[in-house]
C-alpha cells in the first residue's frame, strides 16, 4: 500500500500555515509522513509565484523531486499552492510528471486526492471558487518546533496593488470568525505553543468584513492561557488605528514589534502603486508609534526599481531610511510580474538599476541595525530559547523584537540544559552584525 509522503513547501508563512494543514490532513487519512523525499510515495509540493524568482524555485523544486518517480519510490506528484493556481494547464502540460494540481481553495482535499491518484479515479485538476469561505477545524501539524505558531486571521486582499498578483490567486479578504481563532490557538496553547504570530496579506484589515477588529481579536487572545507573546506581521499603515496602538501598548502580551511593509516613501511611486499612504501619513504613523509606545521595534519592506522610479524617486527613498531608522528592513527589487498593471507601465527599470538601488538601501540599514545591535548590550531581555547549536554549548533565542527567521538571534553560552520553548532573562554582552551574544541572567518560565 502507498502510503508515505513527503511535502516541500515553498513562500511566505501563510502558505506554511496551508501545508501544515494539509500535512494534517494526510496524516489523519492514514499516510505516514516522512523527511526522505527519495523514500516517499507521494510527493507534494505547495508553490509560490509572488516574484519570478519565487516562481523559478518552485520550477526547480517540482523538477528536482520529479526525478524521484525514477530513482526514488514516488508514484504520485502533487502540485499545489499560487504557482499552481496561477499556471496550471501550463503546469500539467510541460510537466507530465505531475499527476494532479490543486487551487488555493482546494487543499483541504488534498487526502482524497491523493487516494483517488493512487487508485487512478482522479481528474489532474482541482478548483474551486477563489473566493471560497476559510475551511475551518482543520487538523494541523506544526512544522515550526512546536512552541511558536503562525495564524492566518484572513484569506485573500482587497488592495489591488499594481505590483501583486496575489488577489487574483487568492481571492477577496475574508476574516476568519473570531471564535474560530480563537478555538484554534486555544488547542495550540493547551499543545505547548506559546508565541502565535498573526498572519494575513494584510493583518490590520482583519473584521472590516466582520463587524470587528484587530485590537479587539488582541483582547481576546490575550486571555488564553499559555500564550506569552503574540506577534502582528503585515500590517498595512493606513490601517493602523488609535485603538490598535491602544491595545498593543495596554496588552502586556502582546510584544511591542509591528511589522509595516510600507513598500516606498515616495508619493509618487506609491501612487503608481496603488497604495493607499503616502510620506506624511508614514512620518505620521511612525511618530505616533514610537510615541505611544516608546519601546516599539519596527520592521518594513520596500520595492524599489518599481517603473519610472526617478533618482529623485530613489533620493527620497534614501532620507526616509536614514531618518526613520527602522529596527529591520528587507528589500525586495521590482519583479515584473504578468497580469498585473504594472507590468505594462512604461519605463521598465533595468536589472542592474535596481540591484544598485537595493545594494544601497541595504548598506545604510546594515549601519543602522549595527548601531541599534550595539546600544542594547548591557540589557537584559527576555528570550525564547529556540534550539542549540550540535556539539556545542550554545543555544540560540530570540527577543520580542525579532520575529522568527527574518530577524536577529541571541546566541547564548551555557553548559546547563535550556529546553525549547522555555523563556530566560538574558544580559546581552556583545553585539555582531545583527545578532547578539548574551548570558543567562535568569529563568523566567
Amino acid at each position: 500500500m502507498l502510503n508515505t509522503v513527503a511535502f516541500v513547501s515553498l513562500g511566505c508563512d501563510k502558505n506554511l500555515v496551508d501545508s501544515e494543514h494539509m500535512l494534517g490532513l494526510l496524516h489523519k487519512d492514514g499516510f505516514t509522513l516522512i523527511s526522505e523525499e527519495q523514500s516517499a510515495d507521494v510527493l507534494v509540493v505547495n508553490t509560490c509565484c509572488f516574484i519570478e524568482e519565487a516562481k523559478n524555485e518552485s520550477i526547480e523544486q517540482i523538477l528536482e523531486v520529479a526525478q524521484y518517480k525514477q530513482t526514488g519510490k514516488c508514484k504520485v506528484l502533487i502540485v499545489t499552492g499560487c504557482m499552481a493556481q496561477r499556471y496550471k494547464e501550463e503546469i500539467l502540460e510541460e510537466m507530465p510528471e505531475v499527476d494532479a494540481v490543486i487551487g488555493t481553495t482546494s487543499y483541504d482535499k488534498i487526502a482524497h486526492i491523493a487516494r483517488s491518484i493512487i487508485g487512478k479515479t482522479s481528474p489532474k485538476t482541482y478548483f474551486e471558487d477563489i473566493n471560497k469561505i476559510h475551511i475551518e477545524d482543520m487538523p494541523r501539524i506544526l512544522t515550526t518546533s512546536g512552541h511558536f505558531a503562525y495564524i492566518k486571521i484572513a484569506e485573500g486582499c482587497d488592495n489591488l496593488c499594481t505590483y501583486c498578483i496575489i488577489p487574483s490567486l487568492r481571492g477577496k479578504y475574508r476574516s476568519r470568525p473570531m471564535d474560530k481563532i480563537i478555538y484554534e490557538v486555544s488547542g495550540l496553547a493547551k499543545d505547548g505553543v506559546s508565541e502565535i504570530i498573526l498572519v494575513a496579506q494584510d493583518t490590520t484589515m482583519y473584521g472590516v468584513d466582520i463587524g470587528t477588529t484587530l485590537a479587539k481579536l488582541l483582547a481576546k487572545l490575550a486571555k488564553i492561557e499559555g500564550i506569552e507573546w503574540i506577534r502582528i506581521l503585515y500590517c498595512y499603515p493606513e490601517n493602523i488605528t488609535d485603538e490598535l496602538i491602544a491595545e498593543i501598548k495596554v496588552n502586556s502580551k502582546v510584544c511591542k514589534y509591528l511589522d509595516m511593509p510600507i513598500q516606498h516613501s515616495s508619493d509618487r511611486v506609491l501612487k503608481r502603486m496603488n497604495r493607499k499612504s503616502n510620506n506624511n501619513l508614514l512620518r505620521e504613523t511612525i511618530a505616533k508609534l514610537r510615541a505611544d509606545i516608546p519601546n516599539i521595534t519596527l520592521r518594513t519592506t520596500l520595492i524599489v526599481g518599481f517603473p519610472e522610479e526617478t533618482e529623485e524617486d530613489f533620493a527620497n527613498l534614501v532620507d526616509f531610511v536614514e531618518e526613520v531608522k527602522f529596527d529591520h528592513l528587507g528589500v525586495f527589487t521590482y519583479s515584473q510580474e504578468e497580469g498585473t498593471p504594472a507590468a505594462k507601465m512604461a519605463n521598465q527599470i533595468d536589472e542592474d538599476t535596481k540591484l544598485e538601488r537595493k545594494d544601497i538601501i541595504m548598506n545604510i540599514q546594515y549601519d543602522i541595525a549595527s548601531n541599534i545591535a550595539s546600544k542594547k548590550v548591557g540589557e537584559i531581555f527576555k528570550v525564547l530559547i529556540e534550539s542549540k547549536i550540535t556539539g556545542e554549548d550554545v543555544y540560540i533565542g530570540r527577543t520580542y523584537q525579532d520575529a522568527p527567521d527574518v530577524d536577529a538571534n541571541v546566541f547564548i553560552e551555557y553548559t546547563g540544559e535550556l529546553i525549547t520553548g522555555d523563556y530566560v532573562d538574558v544580559k546581552i554582552i556583545h553585539a555582531q552584525k545583527y545578532d547578539l551574544i548574551g548570558e543567562i541572567y535568569e529563568y523566567c518560565k
